[in-house]
């Protein structure tokens, strides 16, 4: 571990850094340090390495599902690698996963982005209503899992106009209310978790 931390922190001569993250994975997953979570976090190292060498801006490249889907293949390449040395054939695999997540990750946010837009254009139509219900709008995309207490906090609105707002959401079928309670009411931004969660029926049970 020791090693592979100066291979991260110090180089002669600098990797690129999607190669160091394609090497530094499978060396940590080859250390297998810890007794459980190895997996995901060897997979967490990867967007970690990449936000911190500012190559992504957020830690938006999510390649378990990838690696998921093509499970078999992973770790047969992976076993290639510690047995033969074909360390080309994982290079290959990993730098189809990064390319495939991160399309996918640009056209999801174009998804949000549209599914955002268009809710936005049925507030609008709610008349006198609608400009403290954009506010609990704006909120919900940034929290899509919210109480109605944290969005009176910052929408700084009154707690009787958060709720009548969530009511006209919920109405419109924006938004879903996953308690059934007076106080400490928990809301859900529906149509953001379907497309958040388009293609991960995979991942019902998470790689190692």
């Amino acid at each position: 571990m020791g090693k592979l931390e100066l291979f991260l922190h110090d180089q002669p001569e600098p990797t690129p850094i999607l190669l160091k993250a394609a090497l530094a994975h499978v060396q940590f997953e080859t250390i297998h340090p810890f007794l459980d979570g190895n997996g995901r976090l060897g997979r967490l190292l990867i967007t970690l390495l990449l936000c911190e060498q500012e190559v992504l801006q957020q830690p938006m490249l999510y390649l378990s599902l990838y690696f998921k889907t093509h499970s078999q293949y992973y770790y047969e390449l992976l076993n290639n690698v510690r047995l033969t040395g074909d360390w080309e054939a994982w290079l290959d695999f990993f730098a189809e996963a990064v390319i495939v997540t991160a399309i996918q990750a640009v056209e999801t946010a174009q998804q949000l982005l549209d599914l955002s837009n268009r809710d936005r254009v049925n507030i609008i139509e709610l008349g006198r209503a609608a400009a403290s219900t954009v506010k609990v709008h704006r909120v919900l995309i940034e929290h899509p899992i919210a109480t109605s207490g944290l969005i009176v906090e910052k929408t700084g609105i009154t707690p009787a106009t958060v709720n009548k707002a969530l009511e006209h959401l919920v109405r419109l079928g924006i938004v879903t209310e996953l308690t059934k309670q007076k106080r400490n009411r928990l809301f859900s931004y529906s149509g953001y978790f379907d497309i958040m969660n388009r293609g991960t029926e995979l991942l019902g049970r998470e790689l190692g």
